[in-house]
């Protein structure tokens, strides 16, 4: 791959982590590329497209989670494996 690519992922993927140093970087990294402003503005759109998908995924699974509370165990994991939450011991 190379790395305007690279680049231009990395600007979509900015915006969908919500990391505004990375994203100043990476425009700044783009730019020095020579990837112009449309092209910049495609990336973007991209990764707000790919958050506005995440943010409604979540919402239905927050949704979810709180319609079926009650039948939710007391690990946050669904086989009850403490760490993919975090262990929870020491709080």
């Amino acid at each position: 791959m190379d790395e305007r690519t690279k680049e231009l992922i990395a600007i979509g993927t900015s915006i969908g982590a919500h990391c505004q140093p990375c994203l100043t970087y990476h425009v700044g990294q783009a730019r020095e590329l020579g990837i112009g402003e449309e092209e910049l503005r495609e990336a973007i759109e991209v990764g707000h497209m790919v958050e506005k998908g995440a943010s409604a995924a979540m919402k239905e699974h927050v949704r979810l989670v709180l319609a079926h509370a009650e039948t939710q165990g007391e690990a946050c994991c669904p086989d009850g494996d403490s760490q993919c939450c975090g262990d929870r011991e020491g709080e």
